[in-house]
């Protein structure tokens, strides 16, 4: 967006969602379950619309072509603006959006079996070693001396001590590789922590060859080290704040996958290199209930904004790369002339949306110029109704 910009004489405009950042409407209080209930996409896409209404001048008749861009999440609000308000946005890049996966038709084991189908592409044997690393590493932390080692060898903020931190230290790593995945970029990037470039083969560099029970640990500490201080700069790793997404706070999206959002996810050991996790809803739906007291609506979004089915829609591109995580939920195949995909089949996360790089590998480079054509084309359309209105 910063490089297209000038071409266009566009200005760029970062609006913050609500609930997140520093968009807090009830101050310390907004995430506590009393506060939260007015979190959702469509109070979001309302917050946007007045705001894009408001940079129009309040004019009847706009006189500005719009253009929404956003990646993941970002991607999804991006398509629902142009298919809610389409009279406000004139077209919408919607990058690394899975829009499917919701909707239940994606089988809930896609993003697991994606996530492992990166670090095989770097190495096999990390993948065997990752698969065999739970049942060693559970085993490793049932004694003592174990747990005072590792708080130590890892540099953990606190040591483990019940199985509850056993349980929060394995859904770390767990979520450690998810975001390796994601941002599985050609270079170093600082998008969501410090990481080398192709960061999914740099941490397989440590896990690439038969290992011990206790090698394999020393292999593990050595990923957690990359991918929690890459830069060297952080005094220990937290592993009891969940979730490692390094800079972005997502606990306000816990709060939508509990209402509009609800992802299934499962894993078996065996298509995967995870541990056998057989997704519940009735078990999602009482944690939700019991940490906000809501239940899912685990149709909302489809019934709300359609899902796959779009051809309504108009004016929105979908690319999404084949080594993301998300992709089994992406639109990958045209649905209208106006409503299309782009495949990029060697990146991962939305890297159409980033910076220009030297290493960006040509699919991205084939991914931007078709999003100016189409920007092109709706900048063209938008001008020609303006223009033949009295």
């Amino acid at each position: 967006m910063w490089e297209i910009a000038p071409q266009y004489h566009a200005k760029v405009v970062f609006a913050e969602h609500r609930y997140y950042g520093a968009s807090m409407p009830f101050g310390n209080k907004s995430l506590e379950k009393e506060y939260i209930g007015y979190l959702t996409s469509a109070q979001a896409l309302a917050d946007y619309a007045d705001l894009v209404d408001d940079l129009q001048g309040n004019n009847i008749r706009p006189c500005y072509p719009v253009i929404a861009f956003g990646g993941s999440y970002g991607g999804i609000l991006a398509a629902y603006f142009r298919i809610k308000y389409p009279h406000l946005v004139a077209g919408a890049i919607a990058a690394s959006a899975p829009m499917r996966v919701d909707t239940g038709s994606v089988p809930c084991g896609v993003y697991h079996r994606t996530v492992t189908s990166s670090f095989r592409i770097a190495n096999d044997k990390c993948v065997e070693n990752i698969r065999h690393s739970w049942t060693v590493l559970r085993t490793f932390l049932k004694a003592q001396n174990n747990t005072e080692w590792l708080h130590k060898e890892w540099k953990l903020c606190d040591p483990i001590k019940t199985k509850a931190d056993v349980t929060r230290l394995i859904y770390l790593l767990r979520s450690m590789y998810y975001t390796l995945a994601m941002v599985n970029y050609p270079y170093p990037s600082d998008f969501l922590m410090p990481l080398p470039g192709q960061p999914v083969r740099y941490v397989c560099q440590y896990l690439n060859h038969t290992l011990t029970d206790l090698e394999l640990i020393e292999g593990l500490g050595k990923v957690v080290e990359t991918t929690a201080n890459y830069t060297g700069k952080t005094k220990c790793v937290d592993y009891k704040k969940g979730s490692f997404y390094g800079n972005l706070d997502a606990t306000a999206w816990k709060y939508q996958v509990c209402t509009e959002m609800t992802i299934p996810m499962c894993t078996t050991g065996k298509e995967d290199m995870f541990e056998p996790y057989a997704w519940n809803y009735t078990r999602h739906a009482e944690n939700c209930h019991k940490k906000y007291n809501v239940y899912p609506h685990k149709n909302a979004a489809r019934i709300e904004y359609g899902g796959e089915r779009l051809r309504a829609a108009s004016n929105i591109v979908f690319s999404n790369g084949l080594l993301d995580p998300w992709v089994g939920g992406g639109i990958l195949t045209n649905i209208s002339s106006t409503v299309v995909a782009v495949v990029l089949i060697d990146t991962a996360h939305h890297l159409d949306l980033m910076p220009s790089n030297p290493l960006d590998p040509p699919s991205v480079k084939m991914a931007r110029e078709i999003h100016k054509q189409n920007i092109d084309r709706w900048i063209k359309e938008f001008r020609e109704y303006k223009n033949s209105k009295p």
